[in-house]
């Protein structure tokens, strides 16, 4: 059986200290750094929030960003302007707590992202990770993203695919 979750902005009101995804430095960033970098206004977080419980299944920041055009794949910069820099929107850290795994909340959450980034009164072209390991970057890319950039785990999705996926 699948939960149901609400996506919302973290609160204080939001319980991180039995947050479990099975990887120590994202539960350490949650329960530790999560709040602390929303104060200083360094990236954004929000909670999925299993709706029978109010238990946090997952979360992820988001923050903005720039990434080098010419860091680019020539098909996913053809259509864009000559700037030095595109605009994208980071997204940091993303986790589903272990009691929820296998209910694809992290896909729910991705999308979520990319829904608020597109939202977003500032212009964003795309997603872009930093896949902490091979298994982030499969996960990453069975949702559309491409690497770019010089460095491996690097990843990038336009926003465009997305909303292809939404229709």
């Amino acid at each position: 059986m699948t939960s149901a979750f609400r996506v919302e902005v973290l609160g204080a009101g939001h319980a991180r200290d039995g947050f479990s995804c099975g990887a120590e430095a994202l539960d350490i960033y949650f329960a530790r750094q999560a709040t602390q970098d929303v104060r200083r206004r360094a990236s954004a977080c929000y909670v999925a929030v299993e709706v029978g419980s109010g238990k946090v299944a997952g979360y992820y920041t988001l923050a903005a960003g720039g990434v080098p055009l010419t860091d680019l794949s020539e098909a996913m910069s053809k259509r864009l302007p000559r700037y030095p820099s595109v605009p994208v929107a980071r997204v940091g850290r993303l986790a589903v707590d272990q009691a929820f795994h296998g209910q694809k909340l992290g896909g729910a959450l991705l999308a979520d992202a990319a829904v608020r980034a597109a939202r977003s009164e500032v212009a964003v072209f795309a997603l872009v990770v930093d896949a902490k390991d091979d298994t982030a970057v499969a996960f990453y890319r069975h949702h559309g993203f491409e690497g770019f950039g010089s460095k491996d785990r690097q990843l990038i999705v336009s926003l465009k695919h997305f909303a292809r996926e939404a229709e």
